[in-house]
């Protein structure tokens, strides 16, 4: 009885399985079947660009800051932590948000497409490392043990690609935005779709925060036009910092009460 019980459980979740399969499928096969998208010139005219203290685009630049605080507080933290199964994955995260406020600074000093690369490059990471780690625990342990580095190293390729592509005249972000993209909505789906091992609490708090800030981005002029200090591209920079704060407490493993 306990095992014919248990048997549609086990159909459920290849199904389940099978169906975020297939949605990466699509979204890759969608991929490919539209034309190249280069990058937009427009793209960097963001609507804050004072300079104060002699710093050009001074608030998107020193809202970076977090991230720098955030990424290298979390290495900090790595020595203290117990040896779990998702410690590397959390060591590539922290490591990718640090470099996010070195790259997104670097990038807001003189946006352009050049600098663009060393804001995108160390995002990629993050999000790579963030992906593995979902899967491995809501998928398969084994899985998101081994698909961590070549996660991060094909969302490094994408970036690689995409700025070749724009040096030769034809710039393609069609797989930059597969890796940006596609895991934005796995991720929520696994949540829902397969149970895991560790409360999702701060993961979804962290996605939901994420979220709001690209609705901000969006909005970059109104968000100043109401708050008078910061733009929607400047909150999102905020928001998207706290959002890591809460997956890098997602990630880690619990104290040592040693520690």
């Amino acid at each position: 009885m306990a095992q014919a019980a248990g048997t549609p459980g086990i159909v459920g979740a290849k199904t389940r399985r099978l169906v975020l399969a297939a949605i990466t499928a699509a979204a890759i096969a969608a991929a490919c079947w539209l034309d190249p998208v280069p990058q937009d010139p427009g793209y960097h005219a963001f609507v804050d660009g004072r300079t104060l203290f002699g710093i050009p685009n001074f608030w998107n630049i020193v809202t970076n800051l977090p991230f720098l605080f955030i990424g290298l507080q979390g290495l900090a933290w790595r020595s203290r932590l117990l040896s779990g199964t998702l410690l590397r994955h959390y060591a590539v995260f922290c490591v990718g948000v640090a470099l996010v406020g070195f790259g997104s600074a670097y990038y807001h000093w003189a946006p352009s497409t050049p600098t663009l690369v060393w804001d995108r490059l160390p995002m990629t990471i993050a999000f790579m490392a963030l992906f593995a780690a979902v899967i491995q625990d809501r998928w398969s342990e084994r899985m998101g043990r081994a698909l961590l580095w070549p996660l991060v190293v094909v969302g490094a390729a994408t970036i690689v690609y995409w700025y070749g592509s724009e040096l030769a005249g034809r710039g393609d972000l069609r797989p930059y935005a597969v890796v940006q993209f596609l895991p934005m909505l796995l991720i929520p789906l696994m949540l829902v779709l397969l149970p895991g091992r560790r409360p999702a609490g701060p993961l979804v708090a962290g996605i939901a925060l994420y979220a709001v800030g690209k609705l901000a981005e969006t909005a970059d002029h109104g968000v100043l036009v109401v708050s008078r200090l910061l733009s929607g591209h400047t909150l999102k920079h905020l928001l998207a910092a706290m959002a890591a704060a809460l997956i890098v407490r997602w990630l880690a493993p619990r104290r040592s009460l040693a520690g």
